[in-house]
């Protein structure tokens, strides 16, 4: 059963603009349980997400990263990203979504993982 507009929005306005959520690198799925491998040592550190307001993109309430998100410069290597996740803290915290990368990609030391304004996208119908 779809949600009705207004209660999508309000969803995604509760668990992702309320506070400050945070956007984590995976290198494998982290999968409903939380049981993925993130990205860790190297310069690693989560990076904090801020969204727009919902607003209806084909029938879908839709929220997009409202800033470029750009991670530290790896010092050493990362292996390869294939999934985000965004939590609830900068360490801990709980995973509140996730998603395969379009395009997984290698992060080796020197290297910078960077979400253009936009790309990281969360809809609910």
């Amino acid at each position: 059963m779809p949600l009705s507009s207004v209660r999508a929005a309000a969803i995604l306005d509760q668990e992702f603009r309320t506070g400050t959520v945070y956007l984590a690198l995976y290198t494998s799925n982290p999968t409903g349980a939380d049981t993925g491998t993130e990205v860790s040592g190297g310069g690693y550190a989560r990076q904090p997400i801020e969204f727009s307001a919902p607003a209806d993109e084909g029938g879908k309430q839709t929220i997009k990263n409202a800033a470029e998100i750009r991670f530290p410069v790896a010092t050493s290597d990362w292996g390869t990203v294939t999934h985000i996740g965004i939590r609830t803290a900068a360490t801990g915290g709980d995973l509140i979504a996730y998603a395969a990368l379009t395009n997984p990609r290698t992060i080796l030391a020197g290297d910078r993982f960077v979400i253009d304004l936009n790309n990281g996208v969360v809809r609910l119908a």
